[in-house]
């Protein structure tokens, strides 16, 4: 066992860990930029600042199984939630395991289930501002027996009969279901007991931010009754077939408890079989005027059903209710309040979560702005959302043949007839959807038929659109569209800049001539003051080879400036960015670029990039992120699907990098190409930014794929120089786009600045 070490640091707590290959130890703890000594009452301690605060754990590998926790954290000033472990795993990754607080003594101490085998773990111990001390932790590898014993025993304050009856009840469970089953459950029940009433972070974060006291429902009421005669009836559609009752009427009764009184409830039984059903809808109706009832005489599905609650509606507006899901209390005042201010808008959608038989909330989809493109991989649109009245009737209602992604259709169809500023996007949490067995919300996989009606849905706005396009199922329930390519296709000049390290030129340039299946391209090589012998000679070599050109550029190294010069030099009518530094590993990849960039709407195209032990690098550039902008989800597993499964899809970002990065000429020439005064960092954000503002859209996709290793050229900002250059371009990025940077249309303000993982922002960015 290894021996705590003899020089203790005053400041920095060190940990006891069990369980990894190198065998017990004690570890120091590295603090990220949002932790600083602060000593307190001439003892060490910390304060914390930012919403994810960690301390990153060098444990190595770690195996999955049960652990033990013990330790001290005392809040000295300030207030903390609770804190938490992250641990990243290769099999599947974990948003974060929720901790108990300390008690009255400072004390924490829990049992804490590792999923899978762990490449690293980080100690959060909680937002700030704060300031805490830490000492004596302890991380123990523990036995299943010693787990189990952990989640059976009496916890302080406990009635001893009570932990007896939890132990007879396991062994019930065991006999009954199985051991693995049993611990399972028992694990459920110790976490309930230990959290109580928040059993993941999101709970917490619903706590904190998203849970309505009756103080904010009566100001709700009270805004609704200042929208006087400008306020719109609302219709809600809500097709209704076997619906057990208890969720019917949670479902009605969320309608009735909205802060917002101008409604309409249009409720379509499709000829349910179950008379209760018809039954617990006639008892509203009968108790609510603004509630009607109409019972179909056959069995038509949900198409013709939700066409029936069409035919009652009286509002300007229709909102769409599926019979088991649940209304927040301000949705439809929400709602309302855009329509008031905007008469124009006929499109709203809202975020939206998901809740299970006992009413617990989880799984949150905070949603991007409008989105054509992520709308044809995905329903991202789905609940809460409202259209325009005579817009849906003039499209046709929901047509048959389409159950299951009726909805999807109708919206794809709604989209067409509207301009971007006529859809409007509430970035709250309006809707609940039931996750029970058998509803999508439960699993995809529930309804293979709604993922095959979203695919001829998709097909058939491309084919109306007169796109020749064609898509295609993926096997996570999403689509994939692929554009066409003209005819003849563009050529394409792959502009990549180098200065020696001709072991990742050979890698990259060997990787482009021999993997990619686009076959009208060229490589533009620009040597930037290469002085090493070898990479001068395989230079000289790939001069003679009928793809490559090579230029020579004998300035100081400036991203910027290297680029436009090498895009005066060529001529292909699409220009692509290359580092030195990137592997082609999809051979598709540039004919998927490619049929992006030549849509008329599109600017930049980015792509899927993958550091070498295949952990994402670039999924796309958010703004805001640590400043100016970062990439979201860098360091993740590479089939990690991202925060409502995006990372999985096509779809519009703000930004893309510049390592991989394809656009028309034209387009790169109206903007007047890169920034030359932002030499290194930056550059490629800001381009994409003058070509959104231009009015184009921005694409990543991660059907075009490629190793980075990133900067292995150029090196890393680690001298005075550099560091201040980079503070210059911070500045400059800053100064320019000002507010911008801190609203992404494609980033949810209810997600964190402070995180590239799509954390829970400790400070939603509401306006």
């Amino acid at each position: 066992m290894s021996e705590k070490p003899s020089t203790i640091d005053t400041v920095m707590p060190d940990w006891y860990i069990t369980g990894g290959a190198a065998g017990p130890r004690w570890l120091r703890p590295i603090p990220d930029a949002s932790l600083r000594p602060a000593a307190a009452d001439g003892a060490p301690g910390w304060h914390s600042s930012g919403e994810r605060p960690c301390f990153r754990l060098p444990v190595g590998r770690l195996p999955g199984g049960w652990y033990w926790l013990d330790g001290r954290l005392q809040v000295l000033d300030g207030a903390m939630a609770r804190p938490c472990l992250y641990p990243a795993y290769e099999a599947a990754p974990e948003g974060g395991i929720t901790l108990p607080d300390p008690d009255d003594e400072g004390r924490l101490r829990s049992l804490v289930l590792l999923k899978y085998e762990t490449t690293s773990l980080q100690f959060g111990p909680g937002p700030g501002p704060a300031r805490f001390r830490m000492q004596d932790f302890t991380l123990r590898r523990v036995s299943r027996l010693r787990a189990l014993m952990s989640m059976l025993a009496a916890q302080p304050g406990e009635n001893l009969a009570v932990a007896l009856a939890r132990g007879i009840h396991f062994v019930r469970d065991v006999i009954g279901h199985g051991l693995s089953r049993a611990t399972d459950r028992s694990f459920g029940d110790y976490k309930q007991r230990v959290l109580p009433g928040v059993s993941s972070e999101y709970e917490s974060w619903v706590a904190r931010h998203d849970t309505l006291t009756t103080e904010r429902l009566e100001h709700l009421r009270e805004q609704a009754a200042e929208l006087g005669a400008s306020a719109p009836l609302i219709s809600i559609l809500l097709p209704v077939y076997q619906t057990p009752e208890p969720w019917l009427r949670r479902c009605i009764e969320s309608v009735l408890s909205q802060a917002y009184p101008h409604w309409q409830l249009c409720i379509a039984d499709d000829a349910s079989p179950d008379p209760r059903v018809m039954a617990v809808a006639r008892e509203y109706s009968d108790a609510d005027p603004r509630i009607q009832v109409e019972r179909r005489s056959v069995n038509g599905h949900i198409s013709e059903a939700s066409n029936t609650a069409l035919a009652m509606a009286r509002g300007s507006y229709v909102a769409l209710l599926d019979h088991d899901d649940e209304l927040r209390p301000h949705a439809l005042l929400e709602v309302a309040q855009v329509l008031t201010a905007d008469p124009d808008v006929a499109l709203v959608y809202s975020d939206e979560d998901k809740i299970d038989a006992e009413g617990r909330r989880f799984d949150p989809y905070f949603k991007p702005d409008w989105d054509p493109d992520l709308l044809r991989s995905q329903n991202y649109l789905c609940h809460l959302t409202v259209l325009r009245t005579d817009l849906v009737r003039v499209v046709g209602g929901f047509r048959r043949g389409y159950e299951g992604s009726q909805d999807h259709d109708l919206v794809l169809r709604c989209s067409e007839r509207l301009r971007p500023l006529q859809i409007r996007h509430i970035p709250r949490v309006l809707y609940h959807w039931r996750a029970i067995p058998g509803s999508t919300a439960h699993s995809r996989d529930a309804k293979d038929y709604a993922a095959e009606a979203g695919l001829r849905a998709v097909a058939a706005q491309l084919d109306r659109l007169g796109t020749g396009a064609r898509v295609e199922a993926l096997s996570h329930g999403h689509y994939r569209v692929i554009w066409p390519l003209p005819d003849p296709i563009p050529k394409v000049s792959l502009i990549i800049p180098t200065r020696n390290r001709v072991e990742l030129l050979r890698n990259c340039v060997e990787s482009v001539l021999e993997t990619t299946r686009y076959p009208k391209f060229e490589l533009v090589i620009v040597d930037n003051q290469s002085d090493d012998p070898e990479a001068i000679a395989y230079l000289q070599t790939l001069s003679h080879h009928e793809k490559v050109r090579v230029l020579r550029y004998d300035k100081p190294f400036n991203y910027s400036e290297i680029n436009n010069w090498a895009v005066r030099e060529c001529d292909g009518e699409i220009i692509g960015l290359l580092n030195n530094d990137v592997e082609v590993i999809s051979p598709g990849w540039l004919e998927e670029m490619v049929a992006h960039a030549v849509r008329d709407e599109v600017g930049a195209v980015g792509a899927m990039l993958y550091y070498p032990n295949d952990t994402i690098q670039h999924a796309g550039v958010i703004l805001g992120i640590h400043g100016v902008a970062a990439h979201v989800y860098a360091g993740c597993p590479r089939d990690y699907p991202g925060h409502g499964g995006r990372v999985r899809v096509a779809q519009r970002l703000s930004a893309v990098t510049g390592a991989c990065l394809v656009v028309r000429r034209a387009v790169f020439e109206q903007v007047g190409g890169l920034d030359e005064s932002l030499a290194v960092a930056f550059n490629d954000i800001d381009f994409c930014l003058r070509i959104r503002r231009r009015g184009y859209a921005n694409i990543w996709t991660p059907f075009a794929e490629l190793y980075h290793h990133e900067s292995a050229s150029r090196g890393a900002e680690d001298t005075d120089e550099k560091k201040r250059r980079f503070s210059r371009e911070i500045q400059t990025m800053q100064q320019r786009w000002g507010d911008d940077l801190l609203r992404d249309p494609a980033y949810n303000p209810n997600l964190s600045l402070e995180s590239r993982y799509c954390d829970f922002a400790q400070s939603p960015r509401h306006c």
